[in-house]
């Protein structure tokens, strides 16, 4: 039986969609565009992006996904926010929905895109990086004496290899800065105390999703741990403003 003309262009794709259809990118050819900028990204990290619906990626006739330009910059953006921003899946959903019809960011503009979100936290600092006890303090401009004061009070530790990472560097300088305030190092251990039973919550809530062994359930236990951590930081960061507002 014959097609009309109306048929066939329905059925069989345009000459433009072809040339478009074969630009797009496996999974595999993403994880290779992808990785020297989000090192450690996996196939199982991105399709649980895609079941939280961040990413809609084209199926093919048998099943494969294929993942377009805008695609694969959508991706960019997501993984971005995450790295630099620590921000929850469901507040970056919020921040693509906004951005879905003007266009996402170049690599390297995301971080900066938009105001904080209600369950910012802390950007994530490069894990990669270390440094022994004299470079970090010279890295962060506090004195050894110092330094190890923090290491006794708890406040930073050092690895098995005996180097610091940057989190560690992170927590000094803001030490070094509440010290210029009259704050000492001894002072300063409430802070890790409230940060070990924080820890310790967040670990009670996921423990069911964390003691299973597929991938994609780690991710998610993951994911939810860095929303939950967001969350008790807000928290905390609320509750204090609250107090110096109504006390000064």
């Amino acid at each position: 039986m014959s097609t009309t003309p109306e048929q066939q262009a329905t059925e069989e794709p345009s000459e433009e969609n072809s040339a478009r259809q074969a630009k797009d990118k496996t999974i595999g050819q993403v994880l290779s565009h992808l990785e020297g900028s989000f090192p450690g990204l996996s196939a199982s990290k991105i399709r649980f992006l895609e079941d939280r619906g961040l990413v809609f990626p084209q199926r093919t006739n048998t099943g494969y996904r294929k993942y377009s330009s805008e695609d694969i910059e959508r991706l960019r953006y997501v993984l971005t926010l995450q790295r630099d921003q620590y921000l929850p899946l469901k507040v970056i959903k919020e921040k693509v929905d906004e951005l879905e019809r003007q266009g996402f960011p170049r690599d390297g503009e995301a971080s900066a895109a938009g105001e904080p979100g209600v369950a910012d936290a802390p950007p994530r600092p490069e894990k990669h990086r270390r440094y022994t006890i004299r470079e970090l303090s010279r890295h962060t401009s506090v004195d050894l004496p110092m330094l190890r004061e923090l290491i006794n009070y708890g406040l930073i530790e050092e690895g098995p290899d005996g180097t610091f990472d940057e989190y560690a560097a992170r927590v000094t300088a803001l030490c070094s800065q509440l010290t210029a305030h009259g704050l000492q190092p001894r002072h300063l251990r409430p802070f890790r105390a409230a940060a070990d039973r924080e820890v310790a919550l967040v670990g009670q809530t996921i423990a069911p999703m964390a003691s299973r062994r597929d991938e994609r359930s780690r991710e998610k236990a993951s994911e939810t741990a860095r929303e939950i951590s967001a969350l008790c930081t807000n928290l905390h960061a609320t509750l204090v403003a609250d107090q110096v507002d109504k006390s000064w």
